[in-house]
């Protein structure tokens, strides 16, 4: 009589030798391999769904939609595939995106006239002294009737407080650059070959910064680390994107029209962000450099020389008093960092400021520029080299900044690199990030929006996290007449192309009260375990993706005589 194996309380067979054991798989580790094979997320998020009318509740899934692989390798991988697909449809356009708003209706012009009633009897009552608490709050409710009435943006469009700023006049170590008129138009020229063909050329430029340092060759390490410019480097990082929003205004006043791109900013060996950039429309790649050359950002913020306070010898928080009346201290502060030594109260970012606007010798912080190595390539619609370049474009959006670019390259894990890295994180801790950065009490200055909770060096934001290495800003630039339609609307696209091709019916029109969703807890009883929510979308994923490979057969004219090996196939 066989002996039937007890199972041991992992599932694994009792008989086996435990060394044995011990090397096979778990099963859901393995679930989790199957569903990333089949494009499935591995986080999914559970939520409820009511129906109102029937009463009926059924379970689903929502992806969670992260971009990083190392979190969720399906969602990420889909974020990239609508970025590539949002670059392909907007980089050669050959006709002008619609963005024309529609004409005002009766119902919304008087709506502003109705508007502008109310505004000036608000104004006569705080010209007669009256309080005006009343009207305020009437006017923000006719506010919201008008953007609830189909208007973008405020009726008093503008800043509430007036903009800093400082002297525009160019600085004199950067070259002057062409202006041309500008005309009205996003798309670039076109040149006719002689057999009458039409090419409407665009542009693939990669930007990089300077150089800190010299570099060993093909490991992105420096070559003497205590000679490299760690704090240069920093700041370079922290105020990248400026950098970019200035080299975009040159490119349009020096191109003469409204300049249309896809960028991403991706990190380097060095571990220095760079810049790719698609757009629509040629230049000559001499006015590209000359544009590169004379593009830089000047940081008008308080020196940082100095530093006041370390260690333990740190700014006291003192508790104002209360203000009465309901009212709130400016940016929610409700006290005031002292100088430990004299009691003295530390100047507020504002002030600081004041006293940087009041200095005429005063010089920027920092000045951030590109550095020499500016690579231009003419790119044609429809050609092998224009699909290269987008998928070139999204290679590594994927992947965090301070992430290793090939994880299966020896020298990822190199001593060199991990140090390059670690001094890199240093020489961020205590710069400061953005003007509510709490680094800016070790040098004296009170951060915008002042807490109790603030340290320097222990800053939250997400330019001090070694996966982001001091850029803060997004890794994906699109301008807004690119394609015209955003990230959503192309995944929309996306989700309405596989509804038509299973023949399903959109149900985004349907009643907005009809269902009422309900997040599921991850600690309550009635959750579905992560292992049967895996498996039940690895097995609708198999059944859509024979569907739609059945349907394509048809569509071809071959013939299917075995669906289940479609099934197989998918």
């Amino acid at each position: 009589m066989t002996e039937t194996p007890t199972p041991s309380p992992d599932g694994s067979d009792r008989t086996l030798p435990r060394l044995v054991r011990d090397t096979l798989p778990f099963a859901l580790d393995v679930a989790v391999e199957v569903a990333k094979l089949n494009g499935v997320c591995i986080r999914p998020l559970e939520l409820r769904r009511l129906d109102t009318h029937t009463g009926t509740v059924e379970s689903f899934n929502i992806p969670c939609g992260t971009t990083q692989e190392a979190k969720c390798p399906p969602c990420a991988q889909r974020n990239k595939q609508l970025r590539k697909a949002q670059c392909r449809e907007g980089w050669h356009l050959e006709a002008e995106p619609i963005a024309e708003p529609h004409p005002s209706t009766d119902d919304q012009r008087w709506l502003i006239e109705f508007r502008a009633d109310v505004q000036a009897k608000r104004d006569e009552a705080e010209r007669d002294g009256e309080d005006t608490l009343d009207w305020d709050e009437a006017i923000a409710g006719i506010d919201a009737e008008i953007n609830a009435a189909g208007m973008r943006g405020n009726v008093l469009s503008g800043r509430a407080t007036p903009k800093r700023s400082r002297s525009t006049r160019r600085r004199q170590d950067a070259p002057d650059l062409p202006k041309r008129a500008k005309q009205d138009t996003t798309l670039g020229r076109t040149f006719i070959a002689p057999d009458g063909r039409v090419y409407r050329p665009s542009l693939f430029v990669t930007l990089t910064l300077p150089s800190y340092g010299k570099i060993r060759s093909g490991l992105g390490v420096p070559v003497d680390p205590s000679s490299y410019d760690y704090a240069r480097a920093a700041r370079d990082a922290l105020h990248f994107s400026k950098l970019v929003d200035r080299f975009v205004q040159n490119l349009r006043r020096v191109a003469g029209y409204d300049v249309q791109y896809f960028a991403t900013v991706e990190p380097q060996k060095r571990l220095a962000p760079h810049l790719h950039m698609a757009i629509r429309g040629t230049l000559p790649r001499a006015e590209i450099k000359a544009i590169a050359a004379a593009t830089y950002h000047q940081v008008w913020w308080p020196s940082v020389d100095e530093v006041r306070f370390d260690g333990d010898h740190l700014p006291i928080w003192a508790q104002r008093a209360d203000l009465g009346n309901g009212a709130t201290y400016p940016d929610g502060q409700a006290g005031d960092y002292l100088d430990p030594a004299t009691g003295e109260l530390l100047p507020t970012w504002d002030e600081a400021l004041d006293q940087l606007d009041a200095d005429e010798a005063a010089e920027p912080l920092h000045v951030v520029r590109f550095g020499p190595q500016v690579d231009v390539q003419g790119i044609v619609a429809g050609s092998p080299d224009a699909h290269k370049r987008i998928g070139y474009l999204t290679k590594y959006l994927t992947k965090n900044l301070g992430d290793p670019l090939d994880p299966d390259d020896p020298t990822t894990n190199d001593l060199a690199r991990r140090d390059h890295a670690v001094r890199m994180v240093e020489a961020l801790r205590y710069e400061p990030c953005s003007p509510t950065c709490p680094n800016w009490l070790r040098y004296g200055i009170q951060p915008k929006g002042a807490k109790a909770s603030m340290l320097p060096g222990r800053c939250k934001g997400k330019a001090h996290k070694a996966e982001h290495l001091g850029y803060a800003g997004r890794r994906v630039l699109v301008s807004r007449k690119w394609s015209n339609k955003t990230l959503r609307e192309h995944k929309q696209d996306r989700r309405a192309w596989v509804l038509d091709m299973l023949g399903l019916p959109d149900d985004t029109e349907t009643d907005p009260h009809l269902y009422v969703w309900r997040p599921v807890s991850s600690k309550g009883p009635n959750r579905t375990p992560l292992a049967k929510r895996l498996l039940r979308e690895v097995a609708n994923r198999q059944r859509t993706r024979a569907r739609l490979i059945e349907l394509q057969a048809r569509a071809d004219g071959r013939p299917i005589e075995d669906l289940s090996a479609i099934g197989e196939a998918a």
